[in-house]
């Protein structure tokens, strides 16, 4: 096990990343010291490693809230079912939520927490790749709105993460591979080296080998840190952890939740986001394709659905939380390694963009 802290004074947390995590049931109970705590998990997860924690805890102290699986649950009514169990339960201000899954669950448990009885303390315990280098770091909690994905949401940073990379025996592949985007990111907007590391071990990321994997997970949570404890509230450089973000999550709402997963709308976003730094005469056509070539190479798609039109991804984009005066603010890519938002974007580039990265049968579904 190795551990990354994320430093913000008194609230500091820290990250244990390793193997066996949840079968040595030590470090569940040294986290939640002996607390009342109401664990959220979901149908899918919960058969596979909930008997695990609930070894680690005191049966008399302990319930459990398990939601239905998948980005659609993600709402305030699943909250709201979350906040009716911890209130039938008779559960205080001193309790701890511990969120048992992959990113829907931290954020709707993480978010639960921000609210009930006006904020408890959460433990985050991701199941998928994509949480353990991403949403379950940094205190981001939110639901999703018809109109908008995460735009119901608060900042509440958890008390600890305990992510053991042993779940990734049960995880489908799909998910696998969607997480690897957010890896991808990390070495985009901060770390040539560690993008360039990337490229040489992709065949060990793809064959999920332990040693590649706790170095990408690693270094994924050190940058995230690192960018948190200088702009927790995302007044400034924080911001450039959501490259990719604003068009993927456009492609997620006019999608429909769920039918692309979170991971791979990145991806796409990740394309569209070099070649809009390209345009903006940034990033050069090597690192784009550098980019693209490494998303593909990780069984990612780089390439929108034909079915939402270019003219309605931009019109869902106007509803992105990055939109300040009514203007749209993009992260871009200076070159690989370094990255800043940018507001000045015509929409014609936009279109122009969005328009030639259209391959209709792009997206891995096995």
């Amino acid at each position: 096990m190795f551990t990354v802290v994320v430093e913000l004074g008194d609230r500091s947390y820290p990250i244990h990343i390793g193997s066996g995590l949840l079968a040595s049931d030590t470090l569940l109970r040294q986290t939640l010291q002996g607390r009342r705590v109401m664990v959220v998990s979901n149908d899918r997860v919960a058969p596979l490693y909930l008997d695990a924690v609930l070894g680690a805890l005191d049966p008399e102290r302990t319930a459990t809230c398990i939601l239905p699986d998948g980005e659609q649950h993600k709402t305030l009514a699943s909250v709201e079912r979350i906040v009716t169990d911890l209130l039938q339960r008779r559960f205080g201000r001193d309790c701890v939520l511990l969120a048992l899954g992959g990113g829907v669950v931290g954020d709707l448990t993480g978010f639960a927490a921000a609210v009930y009885q006006r904020g408890v303390d959460f433990v985050q315990v991701p199941t998928t790749l994509l949480a353990q280098v991403d949403s379950a770091v940094g205190g981001k909690t939110a639901v999703n709105h018809a109109l908008g994905k995460n735009m119901i949401g608060a900042f509440h940073q958890p008390i600890a993460v305990l992510s053991d990379f042993d779940t990734f025996a049960t995880l489908p592949a799909r998910e696998y591979r969607a997480g690897l985007a957010e890896v991808v990111k990390y070495g985009l907007i901060s770390d040539a080296a560690f993008f360039a590391w990337l490229q040489t071990h992709s065949r060990e990321l793809q064959q999920r080998d332990p040693a590649a994997l706790a170095h990408a997970i690693r270094r994924s949570c050190e940058i995230k840190a690192e960018v948190v404890a200088g702009d927790e509230q995302e007044q400034g450089r924080r911001a450039i952890l959501n490259l990719g973000h604003t068009f993927g999550h456009a492609l997620e709402t006019g999608l429909g939740y769920g039918t692309l997963l979170h991971g791979e709308a990145v991806a796409i976003g990740l394309r569209f986001a070099l070649d809009l730094s390209a345009q903006l005469g940034l990033a050069d056509a090597a690192e784009v394709t550098a980019t693209i070539e490494l998303l593909r190479t990780l069984g990612l798609p780089t390439s929108r659905p034909r079915p939402l039109p270019a003219d309605r991804i931009i019109e869902l984009m106007g509803v992105d939380k990055k939109v300040r005066d009514g203007r749209l603010r993009f992260v871009v890519v200076n070159h690989i390694g370094s990255a800043e938002v940018r507001a000045d974007i015509a929409q014609s580039m936009l279109l122009k963009i969005l328009d030639r990265g259209v391959e209709p049968e792009d997206v891995a579904q096995s």
